[in-house]
């Protein structure tokens, strides 16, 4: 019998300081409180596996904060924990976030010898002033450095995230980050460009109150968006997802996962799940995850069928693909047209949308898919799937 699917999420809350721009659940913290935040994973991994013996693990996405912050030793122990109580794939996805303030040769060999076999790595810009205002705690030069000993260390599939929007940041200065990105060598294999949201609580929230925050006017932000675009597809880059680039076979499999409503498990403190749809979520108490792992679970939400074909649609509709509306029928027991039919009429006429058919998987299907103009105001039509 084959088992089912299941995507595994590590949360590393621990960093060397807050970005200026970060609302994620991280904060610096002692080696002492490090090593017993480890602790509770493990208790947590343990305590939990169980459940899941009927899963095979396909991919593993290791975030935070800044898990690069922990030592290889500690890296490899996760690992071994997770192989211990979790049936593998072969060919599982083990994705880890990297900072480049935080990473060493050494460490990178030893995250490779633990089973990490994809980096992701932020690098978010090649100027020094923009990464200086960002917060950043490193610099082009150190970001070159770990790139080039990840390599060497023998990673073939590394992410590097970059950012647009910053402030004091211009088309040309955006223009050299992307141009600096695509000259590495070797080149990566897939690139995450975000655009800069001021979050609520931030640093860069205070100042944006305070008239301190200078960011490029929204003409100069939509020509670093198209120049994203274009630049990125004449170096073979595909765009699979509203702010993900890959080159022919390197999607993230973990983060596609998440799009398509695959099920996946939260380990660590705010860490999410998506099982059986049902939706649950750990507390973000530090003190009380230390103190309790296994009983961090909390705002348990199960998904009716509608819940369920909303999120297929506004989940499903960030992948260029599209959906498929030989799933949702397979799945739903409706076709899309009974249940969206008015909203895809709308956004087709708009140009927001289109249907198109074609075989994947040996099979004929039709997908619904966002143009390029759909893509630009993706939020506005993913909200109409909503009732």
């Amino acid at each position: 019998m084959n088992k089912k699917e299941l995507e595994l999420y590590i949360h590393i809350p621990f960093c060397v300081r807050k970005c200026s721009y970060c609302d994620f659940l991280s904060a610096p913290a002692t080696e002492q409180t490090r090593e017993a935040y480890m602790a509770a994973l493990f208790a947590e991994i343990g305590g939990r596996a169980k459940d899941y013996s009927d899963r095979t693990v396909t991919s593993i996405f290791i975030g935070g904060g800044t898990p690069s912050l922990l030592s290889g030793e500690q890296i490899g122990q996760l690992m071994d924990r997770i192989r211990e109580q979790f049936a593998m794939a072969q060919d599982a996805e083990i994705t880890m976030e990297v900072n480049p303030g935080t990473a060493s040769a050494e460490k990178l060999r030893n995250f490779y010898t633990a089973g990490i076999n994809r980096l992701s790595i932020g690098m978010q810009s090649a100027q020094a002033e923009e990464l200086k205002k960002l917060g950043r705690i490193h610099d082009f030069e150190g970001f070159c450095q770990v790139y080039r000993e990840a390599v060497e260390a023998g990673f073939t599939n590394i992410n590097v995230d970059i950012m647009s929007g910053l402030p004091g940041q211009t088309l040309a200065s955006y223009r050299d980050t992307l141009e600096k990105v695509l000259h590495l060598e070797p080149m990566p294999q897939h690139i995450s460009a975000y655009s800069l949201i001021v979050e609520e609580g931030t640093p860069f929230a205070a100042m944006a109150e305070r008239g301190e925050l200078p960011l490029p006017e929204e003409e100069t932000e939509r020509a670093m968006y198209e120049e994203t675009i274009e630049v990125l597809a004449k170096y073979g880059f595909h765009r699979y997802e509203i702010s993900n680039y890959a080159r022919d076979g390197y999607e993230c499999r973990h983060n596609v996962g998440y799009w398509i409503r695959r099920d996946y498990l939260g380990f660590g403190i705010g860490a999410a799940s998506l099982i059986d749809n049902v939706r649950f979520q750990n507390e973000k108490s530090l003190g009380a995850y230390l103190a309790h792992p296994l009983e961090s679970r909390e705002e348990e939400q199960t998904l009716t069928v509608q819940d369920r074909m909303e999120e297929t649609m506004f989940l499903g509709l960030r992948l260029t693909r599209g959906v498929s509306c030989v799933d949702f029928a397979e799945q739903y027991g409706r076709t899309v047209e009974e249940v969206y039919g008015e909203v895809i009429a709308r956004n087709v006429a708009d140009g927001l949308l289109t249907v198109t058919e074609r075989k994947e998987n040996q099979k004929k299907d039709r997908f619904l898919a966002l143009t390029k103009r759909g893509l630009d105001l993706s939020n506005y039509v993913m909200a109409q799937f909503l009732f």
